[in-house]
């Protein structure tokens, strides 16, 4: 199996113990590349790039740091995949300029990173607007229409990606998020997309009232990518459990046997990335080979 990592990692974008001063140097000469290159030194030859350091190091995705990352990846032998911008962006908001908006970041980080050649875009196709109604105590019917509304804004969305950047439409795959699975599965359908399985969402109730195995199974057809973390799985399938993902495999409620078990028979190879510090990556590393060492 291919493991990976991101590198939206704190302690390397925000380290401890600079001045304002030296904070505001470090930020604004910031090299993704170097970051890369430290990665790659801790084992990890497969990388997902955060679209979202666009916003405070936006030098991080200009040609030059483009540049630098592809003679890295032939360097190293590296491969990418890219994490599109989620903060700030909705890209299923009722409210057509802020929705114009977003897909506008998200294709100029498309645009941005396209001769990298990455394996996958990830999109969240819906953002935390989505997800503030999506957990609301609401009457079914009406929160039923309101989903359907932000998936409209959704697909809205995606065709303006795919139409104007040319990326295969299976190279962009939805993630599932604070959204109900089923309306992100017919996105992928109606669009011929991927799907990005993120592990510690669906445990933590994120995706509906659906347990993590029947998730797997739906998704697996189109699986492109799997982001990797342990989460508790909420004491009830109507509940959702927040803040507790993303955490270090063994220490949450995936079955992690059972999970490495499915996916060999599957024979899934696509990128499967640890959405962890370095650390506890490393460390969920060292569970993966105590309980299946062929697959690492």
């Amino acid at each position: 199996m291919r493991f990976g990592i991101m590198t939206m990692q704190m302690k390397e974008l925000i380290p401890a113990g600079l001045s304002p001063q030296e904070m505001l140097g470090y930020i604004a000469t910031f090299e993704n590349a170097t970051l890369v290159r430290k990665l790659h030194a801790h084992g990890f030859s497969l990388v997902e790039l955060g679209g979202d350091l666009t916003m405070f190091m936006p030098q991080t995705f200009a040609p030059p740091a483009i540049e630098r990352l592809a003679a890295l990846k032939a360097e190293l032998g590296l491969a990418y995949t890219v994490h599109l911008p989620l903060w700030s962006v909705e890209p299923s908001t009722p409210l057509t300029p802020v929705r114009h908006g977003s897909a506008r970041a998200l294709i100029d980080v498309v645009r941005a990173t396209v001769s990298l050649e990455p394996e996958v875009y990830v999109l969240h196709a819906t953002g935390a607007l989505a997800a503030e109604f999506y957990r609301m105590k609401l009457p079914d019917l009406g929160k039923a229409l309101l989903m359907r509304q932000f998936q409209a804004g959704a697909m809205e969305s995606i065709h303006a990606i795919l139409s104007e950047t040319g990326i295969p439409s299976r190279q962009l795959a939805v993630e599932t998020i604070e959204f109900p699975l089923d309306l992100t599965l017919e996105m992928a359908e109606k669009f011929d997309l991927s799907i990005c399985l993120d592990v510690g969402h669906v445990l933590s109730g994120f995706s509906g009232d659906v347990t993590f195995f029947d998730a797997l199974e739906l998704c697996l057809p189109r699986m492109a990518e799997i982001h990797l973390h342990d989460a508790p799985v909420p004491a009830s399938q109507q509940e959702i459990v927040y803040g507790k993902d993303h955490s270090v495999l063994g220490t949450g409620d995936l079955d992690i046997p059972r999970f490495l078990d499915r996916l060999t028979e599957a024979q899934f190879n696509g990128p499967i990335i640890f959405e962890l510090e370095i650390e506890e990556a490393l460390a969920s590393l060292d569970v993966i080979r105590a309980v299946r060492s062929d697959v690492v």
